[in-house]
């Protein structure tokens, strides 16, 4: 169920889908560590989201909504174990732990005013123990990544099978199994010791790139970026940095969070609109962010062990670093992308090299990278590349195969805002097609 689906008012919906994007984690967290049960989790916590649409239209929205979700989510939870006999050594447990921990709940409880908080922002926190749990090394690469954005930011299996361009069947088996796995391999619920965190990096790191892509670039629904996502995703990057302030990658990684989002204010116009990167109006990019983004990133490259996200924050920083579309160094852009698929081989690399070889020498230069990529199993899916195509077809003029790629492009988009722009551009490319006296191929 979405948290803004049906029913109540526009604010109510508004204030729960903020809700969701903020205290989801937090929430499924605390469960998780009272309870140990990662399904009793996250059904309790869907089931307070579920109350809170039920509710709020007619109690209004609580002052302090996180506080409200965790108590009626611990409510929830609580009676599901009441009700089952065999838990009831766990259920003392709980109560204990909570006792100890001064958030002993109870119908009605106010967990806001005993608390005097919403959990607090300690360095090591529910969320962040939820993503190294989910990245433990008994859980295959695939499985950590997927499950985290599924526990952490609450992303549903359709969203988490689009991002990693996969069957929603298949994510969800993969999402059983790994819960499967922890449960059965008793992994704790925890930070490990500082000895043990390198070794868990590359799966955290994948975990927040993947978490804040969602958010600067949804895959699916009604808003073009989804804010609290990239919030969550940079908070966390800044904790797992000061965890591991020696390791250069994950400066790479919030550089490059840093110097994207800065862009945010200007991707979209004021009806929610995609904007192109070259036509986005540069004074609204935010200049502190920018200059906090390359600082992490010089940072980074002090320790001179470059990796994949130091490529991307660099090749951001070309970005951010013309004032004009026109100042872009895609020269050295499309260097960094060569460079970065050595660290990271694959066909989306590819079509963003392909992106920079063409603005730096010409589309048909970037078609002619295009064309390998054309076809494998790995892009079936992904719309970008029938709309980078039509994008470099429309530039050589050659509209009608433009309009059948944009065709394309928009049957794949599942993002109202992609399908937007795509719609718009499939007619322009169309009308100049039959103005040229020739029509759309196909």
């Amino acid at each position: 169920m979405s948290p803004a689906a049906g029913g109540p008012g526009e604010a109510v919906r508004e204030a729960v889908a903020t809700a969701w994007a903020a205290e989801w984690s937090r929430v499924v967290g605390a469960l998780i560590r009272l309870t140990g049960d990662w399904d009793l989790a996250e059904e309790s916590a869907q089931d307070a989201f579920a109350r809170a649409l039920e509710r709020w239209p007619s109690d209004g929205v609580p002052t302090r909504p996180g506080a409200w979700l965790m108590t009626t989510a611990r409510n929830r939870a609580m009676d599901r174990l009441r009700r089952s006999a065999t838990e009831a050594a766990k259920l003392r447990e709980v109560g204990a732990e909570s006792e100890r921990a001064g958030t002993a709940v109870s119908p009605g409880a106010d967990v806001a005013a005993r608390d005097g908080g919403d959990g607090g922002d300690d360095l090591v926190d529910d969320r962040l123990r939820l993503i190294f749990t989910c990245c433990h090394p008994a859980l295959s690469p695939e499985a950590r990544v997927a499950l985290t954005l599924r526990a952490v930011a609450g992303l549903g299996t359709p969203e988490i099978a689009r991002a990693f361009l996969v069957p929603e069947r298949t994510m969800g088996q993969r999402l059983f199994r790994a819960k499967s796995k922890i449960r059965h391999a008793a992994i704790p619920f925890r930070v490990p010791p500082p000895e043990a965190l390198p070794e868990r990096l590359d799966g955290v790191l994948s975990v927040l790139y993947l978490l804040f892509n969602e958010g600067y670039a949804a895959t699916a629904g009604p808003v073009a970026v989804r804010a609290g996502l990239t919030a969550e995703a940079i908070r966390l990057a800044r904790m797992v940095a000061g965890l591991l302030p020696g390791e250069p990658e994950t400066g790479g990684l919030l550089a490059l969070m840093l110097l994207q989002d800065a862009r945010g204010a200007a991707r979209t116009d004021e009806a929610g609109d995609f904007v192109p990167l070259a036509e986005q109006d540069r004074s609204r990019w935010d200049a502190a962010r920018i200059a906090e983004g390359v600082s992490v990133l010089d940072a980074a490259l002090r320790l001179r062990r470059p990796g994949a996200y130091q490529v991307q924050a660099a090749i951001a920083a070309c970005h951010a670093a013309a004032s004009e579309a026109a100042d872009t160094d895609w020269p050295q852009i499309a260097l960094l992308y060569g460079q970065l698929a050595r660290f990271t081989p694959g066909p989306v690399v590819e079509l963003n090299r392909a992106v920079a070889v063409a603005m730096a020498e010409g589309p048909a230069a970037g078609l002619a990278l295009l064309a390998p990529l054309t076809g494998q199993g790995a892009l079936a899916g992904y719309h970008l590349l029938p709309a980078t195509r039509a994008d470099l077809l429309r530039r050589l003029g050659r509209h009608a195969e433009a309009a059948t790629a944009y065709g394309e492009a928009l049957a794949l988009a599942t993002s109202d805002t992609d399908r937007r722009y795509l719609a718009a551009r499939l007619a322009a490319a169309t009308e100049s097609a039959a103005g040229g006296g020739g029509a759309p191929a196909g």
